[in-house]
């Protein structure tokens, strides 16, 4: 996750996660070009010395945790927080591929349809163009329509204004 906008970048599944593993994670994501200068993560076997070694070579500065103190990574435990009120706690998964498929379309709505208190309410990837406003806050702007999209089969609902059909 991107702390300054809360987007998530990059997620993925494996039911035993190796250090390893993790560091092929951070390949995928920082492969190319990229203006991250930091990650923060806690003191996990997941996260050896190889990782940070190989975090290095991606210009990227490594920043751990002290010991047991949670709350100096905030930022990830709201989200792991999240994801389960918002979305595990409501599902089943049936296995890897299905839970890839629900946290997939989920960060799809955290990232582009979801707000964040924490951005004034805003949203991490705002799709929607300017909207003009109406005379009343409460009216609707003429021309447009509230539309409904349903998230994960009806579990969350994104609304937003489209203009009506000539």
């Amino acid at each position: 996750m991107e702390v300054g906008s809360r987007r998530i970048l990059h997620f993925n599944v494996t039911s035993h996660p190796t250090a390893e593993w993790t560091v092929q994670q951070f390949r995928e994501f920082l492969a190319f070009d990229h203006p991250y200068q930091f990650v923060i993560h806690d003191r996990d076997a997941i996260f050896s010395t190889e990782l940070d070694a190989a975090l290095k070579g991606m210009a990227v500065r490594v920043i751990r945790t002290p010991v047991r103190a949670p709350s100096a990574n905030a930022f990830c435990e709201r989200l792991i927080g999240t994801i389960r009120r918002e979305c595990l706690d409501w599902m089943i998964p049936f296995g890897e591929a299905h839970l890839r498929r629900i946290l997939r379309e989920w960060t799809i709505h955290y990232n582009r349809g979801r707000p964040h208190s924490s951005l004034g309410p805003g949203i991490p990837e705002p799709l929607q163009a300017k909207i003009p406003t109406s005379v009343h806050r409460h009216e609707l702007p003429k021309g447009y329509r509230i539309i409904e999209k349903s998230v994960l089969g009806g579990l969350h609902h994104e609304y937003g204004l489209e203009r009506e059909a000539a």
